[in-house]
C-alpha cells in the first residue's frame, strides 16, 4: 500500500511539473487574469472596460478616416484629403502651441491614424496589450499637452490639472497590466507565444 501510495504521488508530481513547464514560456511562468485578479466580478469588469477603450480608440479612426459625420464632418474625412492631425496641431493652444505648430505635417496624420487603428484593435482583441497602453498613454499625453493649461475659464474645463486624458491612460495601463485580454480575448493564446513581457 505504501508503495502505491508513493507511485501515485510521484506520478502525480510529475504530472504537476509538466502542467507547470506546459505553462512557461521563454523559461518563465506566464501569468493569467486570475492570478492577479481573484474576483469574478472585477474581472468581468475590467472585460467591460476593455471593450470600451478599445471602442474609445477605434471609433475615431473610423469618424475621421470617412468622415462619418460627428467629429469630423461628412466629406472631410482622411480618405477625402482631410487632415486629421494637423488641424488639430496647427490649433494647440497653450504653453506648448508652437511645438506643435512647429512638427505638424502629413506624417503626423499617418502616425495618428495608424496609432488609433492599432491601439484600438489590440484592446479589443486583448493581445499585445501592454504596447497598446503605453502607445495609447504617449498619445494621450501628447493630446494633453496640445490643450494645456488645463482650466481655461472658455474652454469648458472644471478642472485645472485633471482631464478625461488621465483617466483614459490609466484605464489603459490597468486593463494590460491585469491581463484582461484573457477573458473574451486572444490573450492567453498571445501570451502563451511571448510570456509576460512588454509584448504581453
Amino acid at each position: 500500500m505504501t508503495t502505491d501510495r508513493q507511485s501515485r504521488t510521484t506520478s502525480a508530481g510529475a504530472s504537476h511539473d509538466h502542467s507547470t513547464r506546459g505553462s512557461m514560456a521563454a523559461g518563465h511562468e506566464v501569468l493569467h487574469q486570475e492570478d492577479i485578479v481573484r474576483s469574478s466580478l472585477v474581472q468581468w469588469l475590467l472585460v467591460g472596460l476593455r471593450f470600451v477603450l478599445g471602442f474609445f480608440f477605434l471609433w475615431p479612426f473610423l469618424d475621421k478616416m470617412f468622415g462619418l459625420g460627428y467629429a469630423t464632418p461628412s466629406g472631410k474625412g482622411w480618405i477625402d484629403g482631410g487632415q486629421p492631425a494637423q488641424g488639430f496641431m496647427t490649433h494647440a493652444q497653450g504653453p506648448f502651441a508652437s511645438f506643435f505648430n512647429s512638427i505638424s505635417g502629413p506624417w503626423a496624420d499617418w502616425a495618428f491614424m495608424i496609432g488609433l487603428l492599432c491601439i484600438g484593435v489590440a484592446v479589443i482583441l486583448g493581445a499585445g496589450l501592454k504596447v497598446a497602453a503605453w502607445s495609447g498613454t504617449v498619445l494621450l499625453f501628447l493630446m494633453y499637452l496640445a490643450q494645456f493649461p488645463i482650466g481655461q475659464a472658455d474652454a469648458g474645463y472644471n478642472n485645472p490639472l485633471i482631464d478625461d486624458h488621465w483617466l483614459e491612460a490609466l484605464g489603459l495601463l490597468l486593463v494590460a497590466y491585469t491581463f484582461s485580454g484573457d477573458k473574451i480575448g486572444l490573450g492567453r493564446w498571445w501570451g502563451a507565444r511571448v510570456g509576460n513581457g512588454m509584448l504581453r
